[in-house]
């Protein structure tokens, strides 16, 4: 049997955090999740793994703010760090990611704040003071991460979104 994605199961969970509402991922596990399943859960995602998959929802209004740093399995992946930052682009707070994987990983970031986020990087550090609510805007995705991070912003954005170069995400 093929073990489910956890950078899928991660990405798809914060489109809960993002829009609202409750997914059920099916198949999924949360003890693949590893670091991940701490950080969805402090920024108030619920997460529920019953027979067959996992019950996500976000239990508040909006996310809480959290603080990442990103590391190799089970740290918080660097392959989510784009999907985190759309997430609380919109939490009730400031948030910061510190990016020890990969250099040049922010490039997502130019594009949440054509969407209204509020981002600021220095180096290795994003800090995302969150914001009500987004507004859709055309914009561009740059790698696999930042097409997804992009279709989560957009999900909650309000307006339309269109996202350019999205055959990374293809």
């Amino acid at each position: 049997e093929v073990l489910p994605d956890r950078i899928e199961t991660g990405a798809y969970a914060m489109a809960a955090g993002v829009a609202g509402g409750e997914l059920f991922l099916k198949r999924a596990r949360l003890d693949l999740l590893g670091a991940a399943v701490g950080v969805l859960e402090e920024a108030g995602l619920s997460l529920v793994e019953s027979e067959g998959g996992i019950r996500v929802r976000r239990s508040q209004d909006r996310c809480r703010p959290v603080n990442i740093v990103t590391q190799p399995f089970p740290g918080f992946p660097t392959d989510l760090q784009a999907q985190l930052m759309a997430m609380v682009a919109t939490a009730d707070g400031v948030s910061v990611l510190k990016e020890t994987i990969f250099e040049n990983r922010f490039m997502h970031a130019p594009e949440l704040s054509r969407m209204g986020a509020q981002i600021s990087v220095d180096g290795q550090l994003a800090t995302v003071r969150g914001v009500k609510r987004l507004k859709g805007a055309p914009v561009m995705a740059t790698d696999l991460r930042a097409s997804m991070s992009l279709v989560l912003a957009g999900l909650g954005a309000e307006g339309q979104t269109i996202i350019n170069r999205v055959y990374h995400l293809d």
